[in-house]
């Protein structure tokens, strides 16, 4: 069985089955994705589109959404149970499937570790003893889980491989329909239709403000595979301004761009690894940002600020997420070549810390060790 409830972890669960059948052939998947995953050949019982949320109150409103996906796979770890249980990210839900998994005997290897250096720290010791082996994207998740005596193994980030632009900037710009010669601001409201809801209006009314500077700008929106044009054709016809919407391809997308305003998400990622000045932003509901704030320990929110260890690109949190705030970062970026070159330079140190590549052959192996030999390598 394979769980993930976002877009990001079924493109990583996707890329570790097919990795796996190299190995074995003979393995089937079940469990719980997306179009990804069902297209690498998992048999997908749980549609995860209506699972991606982010916060307290907005997992409240999809309660019943998420109780009855959970029923589906708990009963069968319980009557019917796989022989291991591979789990991507989403904590909260994964967790009690690995507390179900345990109880049933079935071994659990954990793939994306949930950030305990983060926040909830204390979450460790729970997830060292739900979990059989932990594997990792980043070094400095090592030590968490190796002091609570947690099999833990470094896999390197599968970014590294995937990210990998086929054309450069002006072919990229051709092939999304836009014009190589005039500026080009992405505009990336995320994968989750809740995100999109509360701050795809934000971004746009930022463009507005960068067109009102820059006549001239162009704007290009990747769509995720999780969302349809009805989710944002309405507020792209109400805002007045002039959008390409490109179905996928998200890294031709982030090739063609000169700067990009991006929520917070694996996305990130992606666009440091290509070396793209952004600005990152997060909003959720108050209280879900007042519990927040309470219980994290990071000084960032954007995975390449953490990786880096300093704020190498500008993140707007909250009541800074507003679009005369964001319009000036862009802004400053789209002006001084110099702040926006040393920024692509500080984001192609990031590829460095993030391992060597094949990640998903390492994740797929220490799966196919855990069915066959009862141990990972």
């Amino acid at each position: 069985m394979i769980v993930s409830g976002e877009a990001s972890g079924e493109m990583y669960g996707a890329r570790l089955v097919e990795e796996a059948r190299r190995i074995n052939p003979g393995l089937s998947f079940f469990g719980m994705g997306g179009q990804r995953m069902r297209e690498a050949g998992v048999d997908i019982l749980v549609d995860a589109a209506d699972m991606a949320v982010v916060g307290l109150i907005e997992v409240i409103a999809h309660f019943g959404v998420i109780r009855r996906a959970y029923a589906t796979l708990r009963n069968i770890l319980r009557e019917d149970p796989p022989q291991l249980l591979i789990l991507i990210d989403y904590p909260d839900f994964n967790l009690l499937l690995a507390r179900v998994a345990k109880k049933a005997g079935v071994k659990v290897l954990y793939y994306i570790s949930p950030q305990v250096w983060a926040w909830r720290a204390g979450r460790v010791h729970k997830i060292a003893r739900l979990v059989d082996h932990m594997a990792v994207v980043f070094p400095f998740e090592v030590p968490f889980y190796e002091k609570a005596g947690l099999a833990v193994t470094f896999v390197g980030h599968p970014l590294v491989d995937m990210v990998k632009p086929a054309m450069g900037k002006t072919a990229a710009c051709s092939s999304c329909g836009l014009d190589p010669l005039r500026p080009v601001v992405g505009l990336f409201p995320g994968s989750r239709k809740g995100e999109v809801k509360r701050l795809f209006p934000v971004i746009l009314e930022t463009a507005r403000l960068l067109r009102e500077r820059f006549p001239d700008l162009q704007f290009v929106l990747p769509m995720a595979s999780s969302l349809t044009m009805d989710d944002l054709q309405p507020q792209i016809a109400a805002s007045g301004l002039a959008v390409t919407v490109v179905d996928g391809r998200v890294h031709d997308v982030i090739q063609a761009c000169d700067v990009i305003v991006t929520v917070s998400g694996t996305v990130t990622m992606e666009i440091a690894l290509l070396g793209v000045p952004m600005v990152i932003i997060y909003k959720v509901s108050p209280l879900t940002y007042a519990i927040g704030t309470k219980l994290i320990r990071v000084d960032h929110i954007g995975i390449c600020n953490i990786v880096s260890g300093e704020r190498v690109v500008p993140e707007l949190t909250q009541h800074d997420a507003v679009p005369e705030k964001i319009a000036a970062e862009l802004g400053k970026m789209l002006i001084d070549r110099d702040y926006s070159e040393s920024i692509r330079e500080k984001l192609h140190r990031v590829r460095s810390l993030l391992g060597e590549s094949g990640a998903s052959q390492r994740v797929a192996r220490l799966a196919v060790d855990m069915l066959e030999q009862g141990n990972p390598r």
